[in-house]
């Protein structure tokens, strides 16, 4: 009778879940069906049900392509620069604005760094094109005034890694850091009068107190971040790399829509979609899994 009445209260809320739930049902369940395309040679004309069944010969294909374990390794590469980085910028940025005794130029910056989070790639692909130019960029027009050789940040493959990893910091950090000051807040203020009084300075209070406060977030935001590891982020790197990066910047995401949508490969891109999926799958598995056993942290 309790668990009726329990019921009945949450239901208002129950079904307010329930058109989330049909969207995603009919565009992320329903579509899962096409998986079967990894095992077939397929061809729109016949469909699904009426196209060759081949087994893993596009699975044999993908392991045989050589840019195959390439961009696996891009997409590995530049996902861990961007979760290292992606944790120390943030985190360094909000032990400063926690030192700001203003609230007025705490707020003014926040509100900066955290602006181009709401900006879509396709968007900010664009601002970064004409910043990063080589010939009439800013930026490089700053780094040739100083007497250095211009950087072509955007069309060189060694540079192009590092120049995603950092732009992406731009766009995101903002964001982090709100998680991160968020954490700082819970700390019990009396720490802080305790080590003023026992003649710790600002930097030892940061160390000693702000740090090992902030520890468990850090733990738990970094080994979720571990399901990711194999995005490495799609809409960043498709508008911003071209032929001559994708030596460095060619990820699985961008592989798999040039193999299906521009090669007209679908039972290839298919099966490397599978794949990555699989992989991900067991690596966001871990991640819960580590993230319960180090922060306690759970789903259910």
């Amino acid at each position: 009778m309790i668990l009726k009445q329990k019921h009945l209260k949450t239901l208002p809320l129950d079904l307010m879940i329930l058109p989330g739930l049909i969207v995603i049902f009919i565009f992320h369940y329903i579509p899962m069906g096409g998986i079967v395309i990894a095992f077939e040679k397929f061809l729109p004309s016949r469909g699904i049900f009426n196209s060759e069944w081949i087994g893993l010969d596009n699975f044999r294909y993908m392991a045989s392509l050589p840019a195959t374990f390439q961009v696996i390794w891009n997409t590995v590469f530049i996902s861990l620069l961007k979760i290292i980085v992606g944790r120390i910028v943030p985190i360094t940025i909000a032990l400063l604005l926690n030192e700001v005794g203003s609230s007025f130029i705490k707020r003014g910056v926040q509100t900066m760094i955290y602006l181009p989070h709401f900006l879509s790639w396709v968007i900010l692909g664009g601002i970064l094109v004409d910043i990063l130019s080589p010939s009439t960029g800013f930026v490089n027009q700053i780094i040739g005034g100083l007497g250095l050789q211009e950087i072509f940040f955007l069309g060189d493959k060694n540079w192009f890694p590092y120049t995603l990893v950092l732009t992406n910091i731009w766009k995101e950090a903002g964001f982090a850091t709100i998680v991160y000051l968020a954490a700082i807040t819970s700390i019990d203020v009396s720490q802080y009068e305790s080590a003023t009084i026992d003649g710790a300075g600002r930097i030892k209070q940061a160390w000693h107190i702000t740090l090992p406060g902030m520890l468990p977030i850090i733990i738990l935001t970094s080994v979720l971040s571990l399901g990711s590891i194999l995005e490495g982020g799609f809409d960043q790197v498709f508008n911003l790399y071209s032929p001559m990066v994708y030596s460095s910047g060619d990820i699985l995401g961008t592989f798999v829509y040039r193999l299906g949508l521009v090669d007209f490969q679908f039972g290839v891109a298919t099966a490397v979609g599978l794949f990555q999926s699989g992989v991900s799958f067991i690596l966001i598995s871990l991640s819960y899994f580590l993230a319960y056993k180090l922060a306690n942290y759970r789903i259910f």
